[in-house]
């Protein structure tokens, strides 16, 4: 039980006005090439800010991207632009929606390794994170199932 207290105390970021909760990915399989990311950030301030993207040790570049299903059929985009963070809104990335992409990863991923790592924003800057490694099948990080 000692090693699953750890994750509840996942640590919360905060960077000007935005408030970025514990972010977290999926471990991957051998010889793969990319991952999702995903994290929520809130705006607590007056003005809107962007998550252009961001940069990890464990990728060549990492990018913000959106899934979507059009008539059945699902697709998935690059936003070169990012995703606005209306003020007093929750941006949420997860998965079947806007999400980080670690490109080119160096490296296969590993379920209960932490992966540092920057995001990326238009006003609040770079802020360094730790991205916490869950299952291959992971809905949602660790925390969010605690009663």
């Amino acid at each position: 039980a000692a090693g699953h207290l750890g994750a509840a105390f996942a640590q919360d970021y905060t960077a000007g006005s935005l408030k970025i909760e514990p972010p977290w990915t999926r471990a991957t399989p051998g010889g793969a090439k990319v991952a999702g990311g995903y994290v929520a950030v809130t705006n607590t301030g007056s003005a809107s800010d962007r998550l252009l993207g961001g940069s990890s040790e464990i990728a060549g570049k990492v990018e913000i991207h959106e899934m979507a299903v059009n008539n059945g059929v699902m697709t998935m985009r690059g936003l070169p632009e990012g995703v606005e963070i209306k003020p007093g809104a929750k941006l949420e990335l997860k998965p079947g929606g806007y999400h980080i992409m670690f490109m080119d990863l160096k490296r296969q991923l590993k379920e209960g390794e932490k992966i540092k790592g920057t995001l990326s924003f238009e006003k609040a800057g770079p802020v360094p994170v730790e991205f916490s490694v869950q299952s291959v099948g992971a809905r949602a990080p660790a925390e969010a199932h605690k009663h």
